[in-house]
């Protein structure tokens, strides 16, 4: 069955669904090729092109304290709500510049700030600060230098009696970018949408006639006879 678009008196396509799904049978195995070839190249760029980066995180749990040393239902109130303040601290000019002079970093304070993210959890005072970094030992380095400086920093700007460690970095064994086999999916997927679109595309700007209905929706005349064709190799030959 051949893939028919039709056009009627109004300019208007009609499209067969079912007439789609046979166009892309017939060309499954062009369609497998480049779900495979996409596949393929997703996965050696993964591999070989882009540069692995490792993610160390740290956290951190801020609490002011009455002194007494009792800690009220308002102080886990206001200090939940303070919690987005301490998120800016974090990659505050003073707090990248100190890493920085720590670490010996080359790299300027706006450019490790972007290697930093911070999250906290939601109704809690815990702050969770990562650091992605191509060297896996230097990613934790920075992690562990940044909540030193901010724990300094929040409790000097913010007036907190102290900062505690709730967990230290430590040392990534495994790289968190790329995801091979994520990207591998995403690749697989690219090259079958692709392959699938350009068939459906082309069925819908074919508008050859190929049957004796076409002949009769676009003239609006019917089909008086028809003319076999011998299906030989000679016949094809004089055919093309």
């Amino acid at each position: 069955m051949e893939t028919n678009i039709r056009q009627n008196d109004n300019d208007e396509l009609e499209i067969n669904l079912l007439e789609l799904f046979w166009a892309l049978w017939r060309n499954k195995i062009e369609i497998i090729l480049m779900t495979v070839f996409g596949a393929l190249v997703a996965f050696f760029i993964s591999e070989l092109v882009m540069t692995p980066q490792y993610t160390s995180m740290t956290s951190l749990y801020v609490l002011a304290k009455q002194d007494n040393g009792a800690i009220t239902t308002a102080d886990l109130s206001v200090g939940t709500q303070l919690t987005n303040d301490y998120v800016v601290l974090v990659t505050s000019r003073p707090v990248l510049e100190k890493t920085i002079a720590e670490l010996e970093l080359d790299m300027t304070a706006s450019q490790l700030g972007s290697l930093i993210s911070v999250s906290n959890t939601s109704n809690t005072r815990i702050l969770k600060i990562s650091v992605t970094y191509t060297d896996p030992i230097m990613a934790r380095d920075i992690a562990n230098s940044i909540r030193i400086a901010v724990g300094e920093q929040i409790m000097s700007v913010m007036n907190i009696d102290a900062v505690n460690t709730v967990e230290e970095a430590s040392l990534p064994l495994a790289p968190s970018e790329p995801r091979v086999k994520r990207n591998t999916l995403i690749g697989m997927a690219l090259g079958f949408v692709l392959a699938a679109g350009l068939v459906v595309l082309h069925a819908v700007m074919d508008d050859t006639v190929k049957t004796s209905e076409d002949v009769e929706k676009y003239v609006g005349l019917p089909v008086l006879g028809v003319i076999p064709i011998a299906e030989n190799k000679e016949v094809q030959r004089n055919k093309e």
